[in-house]
């Protein structure tokens, strides 16, 4: 029998840790061929280069697709997932895939949707039916519609995906396979490596041996215009608390020029010495920095999904991740600088949280590539009441 041939369509940093361990389980899966086509963002340098690490994790790249047009607002948004359309129906077209394998939300991802459900290719949507609070909820939605096959992170979403129209049949609850990374970190938790002297950056230089803090905020694609001002209330805040901190770059979405101008000209006024800016770092390295922090502080999914698994304490602020699934180790807060403040010394002064398993135990990529091999590839469906 065939390999069956599964297209995995990666177009930013945060979608590999999402999907790596399920890449290896593909890949070593005696039924299946991995193809591997890497896009939009995580080729660019400006966000960490993701391609990089991908290969030096021992993966090949099938295709690369670059496919991102500057400007970092709506618009360019817009444009950046048409032409991904016109170069991923290329990219199927060639490779000829018994399926598609499209991951989360980015806006960038309807482009994979679209281009495999227009030719009749199977369509696997991982990590549906969960709900944020920017333009992510609607893209999310959309490769649910799209999709044929869907492989979400939680019971939650499982239902939602299920009240959506979708066959049951058809809508597994695998987990997450960044939580897979999180279980081998915490067999090993210990930070052993350096991150300036590993990772570079830019910023200050100093000790970790009694804490630091991890900050990573992206802008709110539906409040792109606040986006300098939200990223400034926590540069003060976190500036003066005189903890040292690693602050990661922020992702490709509209507002992310007001983020990392916000950051640039901050850096130039104030020089905080505490602070360490990052681009990106392999997985594991990320997660066990996160696991040894006192705190995450911003409003990425990490903190809700690896964090919660890890009992990592964050405060999240503001809207981006409205109504997601979360655990006791995360507080909420607005954008202020009073607020951020009261939530981080809270976070400080109470005991680690508890391990959570709301987003999967530690064996989703296998899960995920055994469904690859055995489902039902469908390329049209009814919609269920």
């Amino acid at each position: 029998m065939a390999k069956r041939k599964i297209c995995v369509v990666i177009t930013a940093r945060p979608s590999y840790s999402r999907i790596k361990t399920a890449l290896s389980a593909i890949q070593a899966h005696p039924n299946l061929e991995l193809q591997l086509v890497i896009a939009g963002s995580a080729l660019l340098d400006r966000y960490g280069t993701a391609v990089d690490f991908i290969e030096k994790d021992g993966f090949t790249i099938t295709e690369k697709v670059f496919m991102v047009l500057e400007g970092e607002n709506p618009t360019a948004m817009a444009k950046t997932t048409g032409l991904g359309v016109m170069e991923l129906s290329n990219v199927f077209y060639n490779l000829r895939p018994d399926a598609v394998v499209t991951i989360a939300d980015r806006f960038e991802t309807i482009a994979a949707s679209i281009a495999a459900a227009y030719q009749n290719i199977p369509l696997v949507h991982i990590q549906g039916g969960e709900v944020t609070g920017n333009i992510d909820e609607k893209v999310r939605h959309a490769n649910t519609k799209l999709a044929d096959l869907h492989l979400v992170a939680s019971d939650e979403a499982r239902e939602r995906v299920i009240k959506l129209g979708e066959d049951p049949d058809f809508v597994v609850n695998t987990g997450c396979p960044s939580i897979d990374l999180a279980a081998q970190v915490l067999e090993d938790p210990e930070l052993d490596f350096n991150p300036i002297e590993k990772y570079g950056g830019v910023g200050g230089t100093f000790s970790i041996s009694e804490g630091y803090l991890v900050v990573m905020q992206h802008p709110v694609t539906t409040e792109y215009r606040q986006a300098r001002e939200n990223v400034l209330q926590t540069l003060r805040t976190v500036d003066a608390l005189k903890i040292p901190t690693f602050w990661f770059w922020p992702n490709v979405d509209a507002g992310a020029d007001g983020t990392s101008n916000g950051i640039r000209s901050y850096r130039e006024t104030h020089d905080p010495e505490h602070i360490h800016f990052f681009k990106n770092m392999e997985p594991v390295d990320f997660l066990k920095l996160l696991y040894n922090s006192k705190c995450l502080i911003g409003n990425s999914s990490v903190g809700l999904r690896e964090c919660s698994f890890l009992g990592v304490p964050v405060v999240n602020i503001g809207s981006r991740q409205h109504r997601r699934l979360r655990g006791e180790n995360v507080l909420d807060v607005p954008y202020s600088e009073d607020a951020i403040y009261k939530a981080i010394k809270q976070q400080l002064e109470q005991p680690r949280n508890t391990q959570s398993t709301l987003y999967g135990n530690g064996d989703s990529g296998a899960k995920i590539a055994n469904i690859l091999a055995e489902a039902d590839l469908r390329f049209h469906k009814t919609i269920t009441y």
